[in-house]
């Protein structure tokens, strides 16, 4: 990796961190995603609606959300023809390298932000050094900013090696709420693609660690439920609505008692409610969000069918009604050993790498899995590593940041990989 590249991935990685963008909002993103490609320079860009099939797309925000945060990326100067093939949130881009004959090799990574406000307490290193984000309200508490940093390193360090093959890397939008990987997936950019490899730094590993094969990624579904009564005073009258309120909270407990399945890991959380309107009227209608996760797809499939079966009954026992709406989904889908253990042997070889971890459970869920289900579908073979990178607090925590140290180390490992892979597909 040449000094160029290096000296430049902590300012990129800043630069996206001061400018979170929700799921589908990644406007912003990118245009600075695509400003930093064609400096490189690649062969092919997809850009917004030309990367993703549009009918696909989940977890899509509302239309006055989706504006907002067009009108935030064109008050900041992004450019109208860019706003424009990513409109109406359609968000991300397709890079493309080719060098010569030789397999497809691609490179997924995600970049939009988490609903948290930012830390600016002394010692939160963004804070202390002006990087601190500039939405209120929203931050880079998962590491997404480095991982799209990283892959703009990979993608010019790839392009100045002796690879001898196709490179793609995808810039997946919407991964927080699972909204972006299966429109990639369908969008076509994926069918040829031999080999893929996703990452994600962090997750409790110390820099200069490596998971080659990080395995079991959780099933996971999004719900949306909103309870409808009929509202009265509560005072006067308590008999005379229909409590939305009621019909939520005994859903709420009664979900948390599902039986967990004899097969296997299952998982059931709310994390939001909204709703009602004063101490003293009877809830008229509430608004519930919600997931289930599963060890495989079957169980996640377990998991959905219940809680809507509990929602329904919690409804119907205190005289309301409830619309479900399915929000997002993703599937469980593993890596390739084989490829795992290419991985491995040229991280032995790097010397940043310090630690070398065969396989770990990744014991989280991912939507990359739409896009290696694709490749796998198609007699390709992929990978979901994890790359090591000291962290002070826990993911999706208003103090979160990464050991920009492990920006050089996924670089140089990736490229490595992409290289080998060029070089010689066992």
């Amino acid at each position: 990796m040449s000094h160029d590249v290096r000296n430049r991935l902590p300012s990129i990685r800043r630069a996206f961190h001061r400018h979170p963008e929700p799921g589908w909002c990644e406007f912003r993103t990118t245009a600075r995603i695509v400003e930093e490609l064609r400096r490189i320079g690649v062969d092919d860009l997809a850009i917004g609606r030309e990367a993703l099939s549009s009918e696909h797309r989940m977890a899509l925000p509302p239309a006055e959300t989706l504006a907002e945060w067009r009108d935030r990326a064109a008050e900041a100067g992004v450019d109208p023809d860019l706003l424009e093939l990513t409109a109406d949130g359609h968000t991300g881009a397709v890079a493309t390298v080719r060098n010569g004959e030789g397999p497809t090799v691609a490179l997924r990574v995600d970049m939009d932000g988490v609903s948290i406000p930012e830390s600016e307490a002394a010692g939160h290193r963004p804070a202390d050094e002006g990087f601190r984000s500039e939405n209120e309200g929203y931050m880079h508490a998962c590491g997404h900013d480095a991982h799209a940093a990283i892959a703009l390193g990979v993608l010019e360090a790839v392009k100045a090696s002796d690879f001898r093959g196709t490179f793609k890397v995808f810039f997946q939008p919407a991964e927080e709420v699972a909204g972006g990987g299966k429109p990639l997936a369908e969008g076509g950019y994926v069918d040829d693609v031999d080999e893929l490899l996703a990452f994600h730094l962090g997750l409790g590993r110390p820099t200069g660690t490596l998971v080659a094969n990080a395995t079991r990624p959780l099933a996971m579904a999004h719900i949306n439920a909103t309870f409808e009564g009929a509202s009265a005073h509560a005072g006067k009258e308590p008999s005379g609505g229909t409590n939305a309120m009621q019909a939520m909270t005994t859903a709420v407990q009664n979900a948390y008692g599902i039986a967990r399945h004899g097969d296997g890991l299952t998982r059931v959380n709310f994390g939001r409610v909204e709703g009602g309107s004063a101490s003293n009227v009877i809830a008229e209608e509430i608004t519930l969000d919600g997931e289930v996760r599963g060890e495989t797809t079957a169980l996640m499939e377990y998991m959905r069918t219940e809680l809507e079966r509990v929602l329904y009954a919690a409804a119907e026992l205190h005289e309301c009604d409830v619309v479900i709406r399915r929000i997002s989904e993703s599937i469980r889908v593993d890596g390739d050993p084989t490829l795992a253990e290419l991985v491995a042997s040229v991280a032995r070889a790097v010397p940043s790498i310090d630690e070398v971890v065969p396989e770990a459970p990744l014991e989280a869920s991912e939507d990359a899995t739409f896009l290696m289900d694709r490749v796998h579908e198609n007699g390709g073979r992929s990978l979901y590593v994890i790359v090591g990178a000291d962290h002070p607090t826990s993911h999706h925590t208003p103090t979160f940041d990464i050991d920009e140290r492990a920006l050089d180390v996924g670089v140089e490992l990736l490229a490595e990989v992409v290289s080998a892979l060029g070089a010689d597909r066992p």
